[in-house]
């Protein structure tokens, strides 16, 4: 059966904005999961700061990326698990191999720091995972935040928040935070800043001064594994 024309067109489209070599380091380079600024993409696939942005333009219009703004970035990510399986198949079969994405932030803020009201870091980003794949969290159904599943509120009620007040709170409930050192979200708004306060009341971390580096203490490392199954 012949393929149909828009199909066929379709294809070459997606195969010539793969295809071409700056921004095929573009996308391997996003394979492991984290997100990028437009500018180490740059330096990537090693193309002017302008040339990436067009070359990025290029992918979002295929639908092979999607970026996300926080603050003063633009933080680009594979569009899906659909484009990554497409990658990984391409690489078999060119028999490529690929670096992993090395953080350069000191170790303390990596491990565990406060973004605004929230916890952020290794740690945070485990919470946010953790949350999502035991379905305590998921998809709003309005907006693009997260809400809490009765699971969630059930296996979350131990440690004393106050739902109510958190969904009355005039902010958002619940989102995904990009992280800028691990790449990946980790959880912010309401139900972020309520887990940092518990966190912080019971000790199981403690800020340290004249940083936002927040240091795991001896009790919380046992609570995060028995509560969370998190190795902090």
């Amino acid at each position: 059966m012949p393929v149909e024309e828009s199909t066929d067109s379709g294809v070459a489209a997606l195969a010539a904005a793969i295809g071409e070599p700056a921004r095929t380091r573009m996308l391997y380079c996003l394979m492991e999961g984290q997100a990028r600024t437009s500018t180490e993409l740059a330096v990537v696939s090693g193309v002017t700061p302008s040339t990436a942005s067009v070359h990025l333009n290029r992918l979002r219009e295929q639908k092979l990326v999607r970026v996300v703004v926080q603050g003063r970035h633009r933080y680009y990510s594979l569009a899906g698990s659909a484009v990554a399986r497409m990658l990984e198949g391409l690489s078999v079969l060119a028999g490529a191999r690929r670096s992993s994405f090395v953080p350069s932030t000191p170790v303390p803020l990596r491990a565990a720091r406060t973004c605004y009201d929230h916890m952020a870091g290794a740690l945070a980003v485990s919470l946010h995972d953790r949350f999502v794949a035991s379905r305590w969290i998921r998809p709003a159904r309005r907006g693009n935040g997260y809400e809490l599943t009765r699971e969630g509120e059930g296996s979350l009620a131990a440690l004393g928040l106050d739902f109510e007040a958190l969904r009355a709170a005039r902010r958002r409930f619940a989102y995904a935070c990009l992280d800028w050192s691990e790449r990946r979200p980790h959880l912010g708004g309401a139900l972020g800043a309520a887990l940092l306060t518990i966190a912080l009341r019971r000790k199981w971390v403690a800020q340290e001064l004249d940083s936002r580096a927040l240091q795991v203490t001896r009790l919380g490392r046992r609570e995060f594994q028995s509560r969370f199954d998190i190795e902090a």
